[in-house]
């Protein structure tokens, strides 16, 4: 039932994207060239730039193009794709691990103690809404790098899903299994690595997935804040040029690193699910 399922969303999913590139090809044709001038013709000897949105075809020659060689180097305003991509998918994933080793231990701890998590729970309501892209003036004075700077953002806006969730988690592990725990003569440490951990495992893992997406949006600002490399310079670098068709393309490039960011967590997580 569920396989079937599958192939019929498959077939709807290829009808509807058929029709979506279908209609946008047509519809984003090159204008005709008129006899008639325009005054600003005129004035320029030669025709007016027209400016226009790429049609599905030509992004598709570029995809081909860049993709047959995606790790060229030629020079500070001249890398692959897959090269730009690795410089920002370093950063955003400096950024969370370090962000996990921070907020899942101090998530353990408020989720396991009524005390932390008062006195921590002021600090977090005040921290969490702040903009991650506020706090980049203030990284790159403090830490002079931009490479670093970048980092720091990521883990500031990767750590509270995190944190939230696991301290979410281990508060919602049910009494009885703490009870079976106590009944064993199981010390802290242990409660926690054998028994609240795999309970609270799936909903820590969906603190990791939602702070992994929210990671890859905002490596695309940064990196069009602080230039350099990486995937929002590269955006940025190709909208300066005004090549039209490089931004639509490394918009689809972005979108589709970040699924598959979003189903490698998405899988971990199915892995750790349980059912009673």
């Amino acid at each position: 039932m569920l396989d079937r399922l599958n192939v019929r969303a498959a077939i709807v999913s290829i009808v509807f994207l058929t029709v979506l590139l279908g209609t946008w090809e047509l519809a984003n044709q090159p204008p005709e060239q008129t006899e008639a001038l325009t005054e600003y013709e005129m004035l320029m000897g030669g025709s007016a730039p027209q400016a226009r949105v790429p049609n599905p075809s030509e992004i598709g020659l570029l995809a081909i193009e860049e993709l047959s060689d995606p790790f060229y180097d030629k020079g500070p305003n001249d890398k692959g794709i897959g090269l730009q991509l690795m410089y920002s998918l370093y950063r955003v994933l400096s950024g969370y691990f370090l962000a996990a080793l921070v907020a899942i231990p101090v998530g353990f701890l408020i989720g396991m103690s009524p005390l932390m998590q008062k006195a921590l729970d002021p600090f977090i309501q005040v921290l969490k809404p702040i903009s991650p892209l506020a706090w980049m003036p203030l990284a790159l004075f403090i830490l002079k790098d931009s490479e670093i700077s970048s980092i720091f953002v990521i883990f500031i806006c990767s750590i509270w899903p995190m944190l939230i969730n696991t301290a979410f988690g281990v508060s919602s592990v049910k009494k009885d299994y703490l009870n079976v725990a106590r009944t064993h003569e199981l010390g802290r440490i242990k409660t926690a690595f054998l028994v609240v951990l795999p309970a609270a495992a799936p909903t820590i893992l969906t603190g990791m997935r939602i702070s992994i997406g929210i990671a890859w949006l905002v490596i695309v600002a940064a990196e069009m804040l602080v230039g350099g490399t990486g995937v929002g310079y590269y955006v940025w670098n190709e909208w300066n040029n005004l090549d039209l068709t490089s931004v639509v393309f490394s918009i689809l490039m972005i979108g589709f690193i970040g699924m598959l960011l979003d189903l490698s967590l998405a899988k971990a997580t199915k892995m750790v699910q349980y059912v009673e």
